[in-house]
């Protein structure tokens, strides 16, 4: 998006990160009142009264030649709740090294030694494992845990209290390895579930075991980061409490990929994606979605198909606009899945009335057509579905790096001037 003197409502609140039923309340409270176009009577927001916000400066801090930086010595990543190995794929792109990773699902297992036989795939779950032996072995250690509540035992959120969640584990991994630097990634729902707790509660307890968290906690969109798909991950970044340097994230770029960029050969993809196997829709849910138009939804049928597809959801607030949503060519994809054909997140393709295929979610996701999927076609898009995509790991993966540069620089500085004196 370029800088402009107005801005649509959905096009202020992508902006400003809110939903846009929350600038609709704003308007309605004058806390940001919207303007009224003269011709059309839409409402739309002004460039003055954006920029008043912080982030209105960084969604357009965007940048065309890339985050790459080489790392100067090799660095090593411990990756938990590895996957299909979206996140390790693009760290590894990046230019780190995979010492380890550890995941529970066979398949996702099988997955990784099939496509990468000399990683060290620890296969199991995470509390039975020790990961001692690693201590002052990695630089990195990195996690995408799951979202759980904790129990409170206090007014602060202690390492104990947390027993018996995921989060505990990679906390734990941590507390053993003691790498420089780890990163946790989630769901941006994070932010707010448990009203903030949750999310407070993990920072306390990475603070009790020597690290600090990066401020403010980022979510980065992944169609900032050479991926077409709106899909959103929250990036927890924890320093070691002895270092110094600061880590900063992923600076976004500016060109926004489609779905066409996804599935054809051009900007992203050398070649079309390749055939494979995948989901098919039900006889009466193609009947709907043959009606649907690219970038169309439930709301483009006729209303008494609206009624009758849509049941009691008809009457319920929201927009709703992943059901029976057919996507565009020009645009990015929405968020993938892990089951490409449920009611709630219809993704169509464009021109069959289908849901995509395997490679067709890989591509999506940004992984390379060489990566295969072990399993049913069911366990192969769930895999796909759960992954990080690869290019935003890439650009992740720079900013580790970059960090871990500065911190080596700083160390032979020290060590060098320690010499000097001795």
């Amino acid at each position: 998006m370029v800088i402009k003197d107005s801005y649509s409502v959905s096009e202020a609140a992508e902006i400003l990160d809110k939903n846009p039923e929350t600038l609709r309340r704003w308007d309605n409270e004058g806390k940001l009142k919207a303007v009224r176009e003269p011709m059309s009577n839409y409402r739309v927001y002004k460039k003055k009264q954006l920029e008043i916000f912080p982030e209105f400066k960084r969604y357009f801090e965007t940048i065309d030649q890339g985050n790459f930086v080489k790392p100067i010595k090799d660095f090593s990543v411990l990756e938990l709740f590895a996957g299909a190995g979206g996140l390790a794929i693009g760290l590894e792109r990046a230019g780190l090294k995979c010492t380890a990773l550890n995941e529970i699902d066979k398949w996702a297992c099988q997955t990784l030694r099939e496509n990468r036989p000399h990683w060290n795939v620890l296969e199991g779950d995470i509390k039975n494992h020790d990961f001692s032996k690693f201590k002052n072995e990695v630089d990195v250690v990195t996690g995408g845990f799951p979202c759980q509540a904790f129990s409170y035992a206090g007014k602060k959120l202690g390492f104990n209290d947390a027993r018996g969640t995921l989060f505990y584990e990679f906390a734990r991994v941590v507390k053993e390895v003691q790498p420089k630097i780890c990163i946790g990634e989630n769901v941006r729902g994070l932010l707010n579930h448990d009203k903030g707790r949750t999310l407070e509660g993990m920072i306390s307890i990475l603070d009790e075991i020597g690290y600090n968290v990066v401020s403010p906690v980022e979510v980065l969109k992944a169609i900032h980061y050479n991926v077409p798909q709106k899909r959103e991950r929250l990036i927890l970044v924890a320093v070691r409490k002895d270092i110094e340097e600061n880590y900063t994230y992923p600076k976004p770029f500016s060109e926004i990929y489609t779905l066409k960029d996804a599935l054809k050969k051009g900007r992203l993809f050398d070649k079309n994606v390749p055939k494979s196997k995948g989901s098919t829709y039900p006889e009466h849910k193609k009947k709907v979605l043959d009606l649907v138009p690219p970038k169309g939804y439930w709301r483009d049928l006729p209303l008494d198909i609206q009624k009758e597809y849509m049941q009691k959801s008809f009457y319920l607030g929201g927009g709703k606009t992943g059901m029976a949503r057919r996507i565009g060519w020009d645009e990015p994809c929405l968020t993938l899945t892990c089951s490409p054909a449920q009611k709630q997140t219809e993704r169509c393709h464009p021109d069959e009335t289908r849901p995509f295929t395997v490679r067709e979610y890989a591509r999506i996701q940004t992984f390379p057509d060489e990566w295969k999927f072990a399993g049913s076609v069911s366990q192969q898009y769930r895999q796909i579905g759960n992954a990080v995509p690869v290019n935003l790991a890439k650009e992740i993966g720079y900013s580790i790096i970059a960090f871990l540069n500065k911190v080596e620089l700083h160390e032979l500085k020290v060590n060098g001037e320690q010499a000097l004196t001795a």
